[in-house]
């Protein structure tokens, strides 16, 4: 398998490195201001790769794109990690017949422990679905949809989500040290905290988040009454959330108009 990688910032570079380290394909190129190969016409004479997966900003694709058509017009099966670039607007670029797969991955792909939520269009066969999974696999969980409007909504939970998680360790935090303690312990407490909760769910995968918040909480105690504030209807933390992921979903949106 020729792979062309567009785009090694932070996403392209971890899934560079984990394609690398698993020997996902024969021959890997990448295109990127900041590398050796800075356009399309750096490429080798005849290099024809068998995907292009595009990993850049997304503001950046429609002054891109364009070199990319004859690769595309070759064949080659295209993965768009940009956020809120619909299958649409990669058919406008590149030619109504692509066979496109729109994706979003999240940070934790550093790390081998992302999850990616994926869309392909018709036109995308079995075996380019396989293909996809295998590419997005080695960052992580995948999950297929057959509505690509789901992936803005995606976007909105888990591509942006690990920021919402590190804010809150930020904030847990912050919420130590007005309570008197020193900034490294705060800092410390509400990090693992976080570590230790997550790796606790990942482990009790057959219990609800909602089973282990109760197991955590005694009547009338310490963390019932911090729940009080946390979980109530118009202020606490379900309804922040609910109003965080609305903006995101609706800039990931906007990004395509």
């Amino acid at each position: 398998m020729r792979l062309l990688l567009v785009g090694a910032g932070k996403m392209g570079s971890a899934m560079l490195h984990r394609w690398h380290d698993l020997k996902i394909a024969d021959d890997i190129l990448v295109v990127d201001t900041a590398r050796n190969l800075k356009s399309p016409a750096d490429l080798p004479p005849g290099f024809h790769p068998d995907v292009i997966v595009f990993a850049v900003k997304p503001q950046t694709l429609p002054d891109i794109l364009p070199a990319y058509r004859a690769f595309a017009d070759a064949g080659s099966l295209i993965i768009s990690i940009a956020a809120g670039r619909t299958t649409a607007f990669f058919k406008k670029h590149l030619g109504d017949n692509i066979r496109i797969i729109r994706s979003m991955p999240n940070t934790p792909a550093a790390i081998g422990q992302g999850i990616t939520g994926a869309y392909a269009v018709a036109a995308v066969t079995t075996q380019d679905q396989a293909l996809a999974t295998r590419l997005l696999e080695t960052v992580g969980e995948v999950i297929w949809f057959d509505d690509e409007a789901m992936l803005d909504a995606v976007t909105a939970l888990s591509g942006s989500g690990p920021a919402y998680v590190f804010h809150l360790i930020e904030c847990m935090q912050a919420a130590g040290e007005d309570l008197g303690l020193p900034v490294e312990t705060a800092a410390k407490l509400a990090r693992q905290t976080v570590i230790g909760a997550a790796a606790l769910a990942a482990y009790e995968t057959k219990v609800s988040p909602a089973i282990l918040r109760e197991t955590v909480t005694s009547p009338n105690g310490t963390t019932a009454a911090a729940l009080n504030v946390l979980m109530q209807d118009d202020t606490g933390l379900k309804a922040l959330m609910q109003k965080a992921l609305r903006a995101a979903c609706d800039r990931a949106k906007a990004l395509n108009s």
